[in-house]
C-alpha cells in the first residue's frame, strides 16, 4: 500500500484516480507521495519515506526545490493544466484595460438609488468610453502553455500579435499560430505594442524585468497585464509610469499593498486559475504524474529532476532508479555495481538537468546476484541521493 498525503484540498477528480494500491493518509510522516497546492513547505521537515511531491498547479515557489533534490525527492508541477482558465481571464483583462468597464460598474453602484439612473447613464457613459482591441498590437512575453494560448486567441480577436520567448520549446512553437510575429528583442515589444501581457516564471533573470527602463520604452498610453507573478514587475517603476500617463492601465492578478496604492491599476485577487475546471485538470495531472513515478519510476514535468520515461516495467525484469548528482563517471560507477554483482542490465536510461541526474535500469531478475544485494553499494557512491527498487 502506498501512502499519499494531501496538504491542501485536492479535487476528487484527481484523488479518485488512485487505485486500491493507494491510501490517503492524514499525516505526512509516513507518506511516499504528497499532493499540494499553496501550502508553504520551506520550513517543513520531510520524512525519509517521501519520494515525490506533486504540485497541482504551475508555480512551485512554495516548495524548496534544491533541498528536495538533495534529499532525493522529485517535485512535479502541472504545466498547461490551468492554461485555458488563465487565457480566459487575460482576455477579460484586455477588455478591462481597453474599456473602462470597472469605472462604469462603480458609477452604476454609486448611483444605484437614482430613480432616473437609466437617463443619467446615457449622459454619464461618455466618461467611460474606451477602445476596441481589434487591430491593436499585443505583445506576449513568454510563449509557454499559457502565453501560446493567449497569443492564439488574440489573433482570433483580430489583434496584431507579437511574441517574445528566447527559450520557446518545439512543442510550444507548434501550438502557436503562424500569424504571430516572432520577436527576438524584448525592447521591440515595448516600443511596438500598445498592449502587453507577461507569462514567464519568476526566477533570477525575470524578477523585476518590467523596470524603469522597460516602462520608459513603452508607447504612451500602453496597457500592461500581469497574470503571471507579482515579482516580475518593479512596483515603483510601474507606479511612476501610471502617474506620468506613460502607462494607461496596469491590470494585475496580484493584490499587494504597493499595487493597491497605484492609480489606474485594476487589481484582481489571484483569480487566474480559480476555476473548477482548472482545479480538476491540475489535480488529475498531478495524480497521474505521481502514480507513474511511484509505480514505474518515470518522470514527467519535474521541476528539479530531468524528464525520463522507460514506460511500464516489463514482465520478467526489475527496475532500479537512482537519483544522483550530475558528476563525471556516475553512470560507470552505477553500472559497475551491477556488473560486479553478476546482474545483467537489459535496458537503461540516464538524463541530467543542471546539477541533478537520474538513472533507471531494467535488470534481468533471473541472473545471479539479486539486485537488492547491490542497493547498499549504490547508496554508498558519492553523489547518490536515493536508490529504490521500483518493481
Amino acid at each position: 500500500m502506498r501512502n499519499i498525503h494531501c496538504l491542501n484540498n485536492i479535487s476528487a477528480y484527481g484523488t479518485d484516480l488512485f487505485t486500491d494500491d493507494y491510501e490517503l493518509i492524514d499525516a505526512l510522516d509516513q507518506a511516499e507521495g504528497v499532493l499540494v497546492r499553496s501550502a508553504a513547505l520551506h520550513d517543513t521537515a520531510f520524512p525519509d519515506s517521501l519520494l515525490a511531491i506533486a504540485r497541482a498547479g504551475a508555480g512551485v515557489n512554495n516548495i524548496p526545490l534544491d533541498r528536495c533534490a538533495e534529499e532525493g525527492i522529485v517535485v512535479f508541477n502541472t504545466p498547461g493544466a490551468n492554461a485555458n482558465a488563465v487565457k480566459e481571464i487575460v482576455v477579460c483583462g484586455l477588455m478591462l484595460g481597453s474599456r473602462d468597464i470597472a469605472g462604469g460598474i462603480a458609477w452604476c453602484r454609486h448611483n444605484a438609488d437614482d430613480e432616473n439612473i437609466a437617463k443619467a447613464a446615457e449622459k454619464a457613459k461618455k466618461a467611460f468610453a474606451g477602445r476596441e482591441v481589434k487591430g491593436k498590437k499585443l505583445g506576449v512575453i513568454g510563449l509557454g502553455a499559457i502565453g501560446a494560448e493567449v497569443a492564439n486567441i488574440a489573433i482570433d480577436l483580430g489583434m496584431d500579435v507579437y511574441g517574445y520567448d528566447p527559450y520557446v520549446s518545439v512543442g510550444a512553437a507548434w501550438r502557436i499560430s503562424s500569424a504571430v510575429h516572432h520577436v527576438t528583442n524584448l525592447d521591440d515589444i515595448f516600443r511596438t505594442c500598445g498592449y502587453m501581457t507577461i507569462h514567464v516564471p519568476a526566477m533570477d533573470g525575470t524578477i523585476g524585468m518590467i523596470d524603469e527602463r522597460a516602462c520608459s520604452l513603452m508607447k504612451d498610453g500602453a496597457v500592461f497585464l500581469n497574470f503571471s507573478r507579482d515579482t516580475l514587475v518593479d512596483n515603483a517603476a510601474m507606479a511612476a509610469a501610471l502617474d506620468s500617463g506613460k502607462v494607461h492601465a496596469y491590470i494585475t492578478d496580484f493584490a499587494t499593498p504597493e499595487v493597491m496604492k497605484m492609480e489606474r491599476a485594476i487589481v484582481l485577487p489571484h483569480l487566474g486559475a480559480s476555476t473548477a475546471e482548472a482545479e480538476d485538470n491540475c489535480a488529475m495531472m498531478a495524480v497521474r504524474e505521481l502514480m507513474d513515478y511511484l509505480e514505474n519510476g518515470n518522470i514527467a514535468n519535474s521541476v528539479n529532476y530531468p524528464a525520463c520515461d522507460m514506460g511500464p516495467v516489463p514482465d520478467g525484469l526489475r527496475r532500479v532508479a537512482v537519483l544522483h548528482a550530475n558528476v563525471p563517471n556516475a553512470i560507470a560507477r552505477i553500472t559497475n555495481v551491477f556488473g560486479d554483482a553478476g546482474v545483467n542490465i537489459e535496458n537503461m536510461m540516464n538524463k541530467a538537468r543542471g546539477e541533478n541526474a537520474y538513472t533507471m535500469l531494467d535488470l534481468d531478475a533471473g541472473t545471479p546476484g539479486h539486485p537488492d544485494d547491490a542497493i547498499e553499494r549504490l547508496s554508498a557512491i558519492e553523489g547518490v541521493r536515493r536508490v529504490r527498487v521500483v518493481k
